[in-house]
């Protein structure tokens, strides 16, 4: 342990009550304050590029392959192995890092749980901390739970899945950690914490510091990690090369890099992920300005078709060439109470986009509810008798510029637009009450569904998008249309949720973004600050 206690301290600007103190002690924050002094500077010039990027995009120019890392592309080389309890991954459960959820998901019969520290959990201090203290306490043995309301008590397994962490991306600060007056890396600060107390112990059971990588838009960004990764453990005396990450492929442009980001993060590479909501925000956000690329309903855009079949492709092709994994999307949908019928519609679904992701080479999959892991397991047992498809390159794929940029068939109507309204208002609000996973309509949305909602509505406005009945989405009706479904939603919302809740700031926010001259790159900054 190399970590200088008596180096400048961070200044916690929250209180540190109950087991926080665990998590952050002395040596701790030392090593958080370090992260922030070594690479803090980068991660904000490499932000600095993406707004620069964006001024071209909305001047009019299209993402392309880089021409000055040609070579990387056609090199011959591979990531490093990849240990024993990532090889098979067939079916993954992401969620919250509250307890209950985190004892549930272990013990879901998934081969991989992703505790997300990121788009499925609000950022409030008391759930990144109790985050913290819930992953110490999986590495210590100590994960139990009570329910307070039921009496019921919960208790990992002997088999568990492997545990994987998604720390923030790099956009999102944590603004109750502050070093030298700046405040922290969301995603710095969460990385941090769980490799400094979870790194050795994991290591110690039997697995390792594994984790998920959001919302990278270059290989540059991906560089960046890769060296905030060779310090941490280089510090804590960790062999270089035990943090495994899989990457997100959520942002258009990182689309046209994947084999960069593969190549930087070549030692600590297991691979990459379809994040197919985020992308499609991506694929509206950064072509936001340009006139042919205005999207269809939300509702119409399926990874069958367009740039996301073509993305999908091109990032299991990329992925086994280098001996990385290839792994699907999520399937969002929950049991459907009540209505059986109803039930096995969305399990039809999930069965079928399971076997597209299967048949087409995915090493495996994302669900978001435990009763849908028995569902994509029996599809990838059924398709996938070994423990991934390394062996399937998909040499038969080409894809191109034009394939990737290609936008999806399909028309404007009022029902996708109120439904945007409908799910981003709702969304929001709940995330402003510090809840990140939010069941609506029978699907468990994240972050993720509030951007596409919010960017879908603001690019619909900018070009005066046609509906399918002939109408100009103008500011006007969409102010219309919102009236009406909050009005709605105070009527069927039970025992004056709407009132009590925090619907009024939620409404604002949503107004505010889909509304705005310019468009603001994630509604979680500002929204960040209402908390």
């Amino acid at each position: 342990m190399t970590v200088d206690t008596a180096a400048r301290p961070i200044e916690i600007k929250a209180p540190v009550e109950g087991r926080a103190a665990e998590v952050l002690t002395p040596e701790a924050l030392a090593f958080l304050g370090e992260l922030h002094r070594r690479f803090n500077g980068r991660r904000l010039e490499l932000l600095a590029a993406r707004a620069e990027r964006q001024k071209r995009y909305d001047a009019g120019e299209k993402p392309d392959f880089l021409a000055e890392t040609a070579a990387v592309r056609a090199g011959d080389w591979k990531v490093a192995p990849i240990p024993a309890d990532l090889q098979d991954r067939r079916v993954e459960i992401t969620g919250p890092v509250d307890r209950k959820m985190i004892i549930n998901a272990l013990n879901s019969g998934a081969r991989v749980f992703m505790a997300d520290f990121e788009d499925a959990s609000s950022p409030t201090w008391e759930n990144m901390i109790e985050g913290q203290v819930n992953l110490k306490d999986r590495w210590a043995g100590n994960l139990g739970f009570t329910d307070p309301n039921t009496g019921k008590s919960y208790a990992l397994k002997d088999k568990v899945a492997t545990l994987i962490v998604r720390p923030r991306g790099w956009h999102l600060p944590e603004a109750h950690a502050q070093v030298d007056g700046q405040e922290m890396s969301g995603g710095l600060f969460d990385f941090g914490l769980y490799f400094f107390h979870c790194a050795k112990t994991a290591l110690a059971a039997g697995s390792g510091p594994y984790f998920y990588l959001p919302k990278m838009e270059s290989h540059l960004e991906a560089r960046l990690w890769n060296d905030v990764f060779v310090y941490a453990q280089e510090t804590l005396g960790v062999p270089v090369g035990t943090i495994k990450a899989t990457v997100l492929i959520e942002t258009l442009p990182a689309a046209f890099e994947m084999d960069e980001i593969l190549y930087e993060l070549r030692d600590h590479m297991a691979g990459l992920n379809c994040g197919r909501w985020d992308y499609i925000f991506s694929f509206i956000k950064r072509l936001k300005a340009q006139p042919d690329a205005l999207t269809p309903d939300r509702a119409v855009m399926g990874m069958g078709s367009a740039f996301l079949a073509a993305y999908s492709l091109k990032l299991i092709q990329t992925c086994h060439r280098r001996g990385a994994f290839a792994m699907g999307g999520m399937a969002a949908q929950i049991p459907v109470k009540g209505d059986e019928a109803a039930n096995q519609a969305a399990f039809a679904k999930v069965r079928a986009d399971k076997e597209r992701e299967a048949n087409n080479g995915h090493d495996g999959t994302w669900v978001a509810h435990p009763d849908l892991v028995p569902v994509a397991m029996e599809v990838f047992d059924r398709v996938m008798p070994t423990p991934n498809q390394l062996g399937k390159l998909r040499e038969d794929v080409t894809v191109t510029r034009e394939d990737l940029l290609k936008v999806h068939e399909g028309e404007r109507t009022e029902h996708g637009l109120r439904e945007n309204i409908r799910v981003g208002v709702q969304y929001i609000e709940a995330w402003l009450r510090g809840r990140g996973a939010v069941p609506l309509y029978n699907l468990m949305e994240d972050a993720a569904t509030a951007e596409i909602s919010r960017a879908q509505i603001w690019q619909w406005i900018r070009h005066g998008a046609k509906l399918n009945d002939g109408r100009a989405v103008t500011p006007e009706l969409f102010k219309s249309l919102l009236d009406e479904e909050m009005a709605a939603l105070r009527q069927t919302l039970p025992g004056g949720a709407f009132e009590t809740g925090r619907f009024a700031e939620a409404i604002q926010i949503f107004t505010d973004m889909s509304l705005s001259d310019g468009f603001e790159e994630f509604l979680t900054l500002p929204a960040y600050r209402a908390l």
